[in-house]
């Protein structure tokens, strides 16, 4: 969705925004996390007076259908990220990822919040921060408690293990 900014451009002010997108495509790892649209809203601003530079603040938020990383669980999770970016009718040199072009006075929301989206998820998606995942041996989830495998002592350690046999007889 283009968003005309042509009233704020060289004058102080405001334009608020409210947007939804489709993310369901969106593949992120081996998954597609995002089954619900994706809600943004928020305001751009001139703050800085007639130098063509606003800037956009806001948030999105969805509800994010995954299977964990680490256990393989399928688990919903409700998401939100803040949206922060600066709008120029010029870029700069070393300007940055969160620095976008506005076109014929019109910010590109989609990209802003898409590239806001992907930038914010998580490297891993996890059922939760602490989860366990499962064990190498049986496979069982470690989150649902401890399996009953026995954990094969490190070859390395083995002299070392033997001298704390020799200290417990």
């Amino acid at each position: 969705m283009l968003l005309r900014l042509n009233k704020i451009i060289q004058a102080p002010g405001s334009v608020p925004f409210t947007h939804t997108m489709d993310l369901h495509d969106l593949v992120i790892g081996a998954q597609c996390p995002v089954a619900e649209p994706v809600e943004a809203s928020g305001v751009i601003r001139n703050v800085a007076g007639s130098d063509g530079v606003l800037e956009l603040s806001g948030e999105a938020r969805t509800n994010l259908h995954c299977t964990c990383d680490r256990c393989a669980r399928p688990f919903e999770r409700d998401y939100t990220i803040p949206l922060h970016a600066v709008l120029t009718t010029e870029i700069q040199e070393e300007e940055d990822e969160w620095t976008f072009l506005l076109e014929d006075d019109c910010a590109d929301l989609d990209d802003i919040i898409l590239t806001s989206f992907v930038f914010g998820l998580d490297m891993q998606l996890l059922c939760q921060e602490d989860c366990a995942g499962l064990c190498p041996e049986c496979g069982k989830n470690l989150n649902d408690g401890p399996c009953g495998c026995v954990k094969e002592a490190d070859p390395r350690l083995a002299a070392l293990a033997q001298l704390l046999n020799k200290n417990t007889d």
